[in-house]
């Protein structure tokens, strides 16, 4: 698939997931929810009603008849049944958006034109040997009136003219940022982000009650501290715009400032590099190490998650070897860790660039010292590895998918 139209792909997917965001941002009460995948791709239910909705975005594509014709016909089998008392009344509703041809589209719909329209069609039959087209009727074969087409009518809302994408997404974001009282930063790369991930989960479950969920709930489970990496979002927005504005938010201004600051990252060890740990150690140091002309001189923590201990033996090895003074709390052979030993602040003599925790309990410990003056950066691959739990003490947690891509944040 052409790069082009993998984009397209996907943002014809991050639209429907769009679309059932802001329905549940709109929606009035907190106990109204939607069924993601039910009828159609999004079924909204209220205290008084429930709508059936199919939301496509065609950017590159004129509307015709045709394109929404399945649709309808399998809206009114739906219908159908529910004359027969076999499901429950529902609204209907199609949502798009087309490049062109809107115009081709009369509203309100006459039965005629519903006929005419959306509920003929041919199939190729054998009569006396020979192949021939035979023209069919949808409404017969359902042997539905004219009286229930048009009953079926006024169930049915066809919209055409969907906002576009972009449009869409800044809907998103406003309706985010007044839920939540947030920037549009927080409401984009939290709360946006987070929000995919229900939708993407809840829409992968096989059991139907499961993709119903509540305004309430979905409010609950959005509003967490992380910043989840979704390589569609990321392939949309493009890699370098994505990095450059996480680095904005949170990386501008790190080398100017005096503050205890924690670098934790998770490894791989399927794809462990010891290079790729020690460039991405070295632009640590570089950007967050000032011990020259500085009234207070400070150097960062490391926390690795996941490093084998032998191999962190060999990585200090080696960062020595290139002449890199490093700290890591132990004063000499057998003694114990020393949170004390560890927060030593750099300075001309001692020239300490990096200060390694062995282990989460020494990150704890040290933490339990360093106090309302720590900033956390943790990136970690599936699931956060450490919770500082303290409202004094600022905490970052960034999801990657590899440990490269850190270093265009940092």
């Amino acid at each position: 698939m052409a790069d082009r139209t993998a984009i397209d792909t996907i943002r014809g997917y991050f639209y429907q997931f769009d679309y059932s965001i802001i329905s549940l941002l709109n929606l009035s009460k907190d106990t109204d929810s939607i069924l993601v995948e039910g009828v159609e791709d999004v079924d909204i239910t209220t205290a008084t009603e429930t709508t059936a909705i199919q939301c496509k975005y065609y950017e590159n594509t004129e509307y015709n008849h045709s394109v929404i014709k399945k649709p309808i016909m399998l809206m009114l089998n739906h219908f159908k049944d529910v004359k027969l008392g076999k499901e429950t009344e529902i609204k209907y509703k199609l949502r798009g958006f087309y490049q062109s041809g809107q115009s081709k589209l009369s509203l309100p719909l006459s039965v005629q034109n519903l006929k005419d329209d959306f509920l003929t069609y041919t199939q190729t039959e054998k009569i006396n040997g020979v192949s021939t087209k035979v023209k069919h009727f949808h409404h017969d074969d359902l042997n539905l009136n004219d009286a229930e087409l048009n009953e079926f009518i006024g169930l049915l809302e066809i919209d055409i003219n969907a906002i576009e994408f972009e449009k869409q997404f800044k809907e998103i974001i406003n309706l985010f940022k007044t839920n939540f009282n947030c920037s549009d930063f927080s409401a984009e790369y939290y709360f946006y982000n987070s929000a995919l991930r229900v939708i993407r989960d809840i829409s992968k479950d096989s059991n139907q009650l499961n993709r119903n969920i509540t305004k309430a709930e979905f409010l609950r489970r959005v509003n967490n501290s992380k910043i989840l990496f979704n390589e569609w979002y990321v392939l949309i927005k493009g890699e370098k715009a994505h990095y450059a504005n996480l680095r904005k938010e949170y990386f501008g201004n790190l080398n100017t400032l005096f503050k205890e600051r924690f670098f934790l990252f998770e490894v791989n060890s399927s794809s462990y590099s010891r290079s790729d740990i020690k460039t991405l150690l070295n632009l640590i140091i570089k950007n967050y190490t000032k011990i020259i002309n500085q009234p207070t001189p400070f150097s960062p923590y490391v926390y690795i998650h996941g490093i084998d201990s032998l191999e962190l033996i060999e990585l200090k090895k080696d960062l020595i070897e290139d002449e890199i003074i490093i700290s890591d709390g132990f004063d000499f052979e057998g003694a114990e860790f020393n949170p004390k030993s560890v927060i030593k602040k750099p300075n001309y003599s001692n020239q300490i660039k990096l200060k390694f925790l062995n282990k989460i309990e020494f990150l704890k410990d040290t933490l339990a010292i360093t106090g309302r003056k720590s900033e956390i950066y943790q990136f970690y691959l599936n699931d956060i590895f450490f919770d500082c739990n303290s409202s004094s003490v600022k905490e970052i947690k960034i999801q990657v998918d590899n440990l490269n891509k850190i270093k265009n944040i940092i």
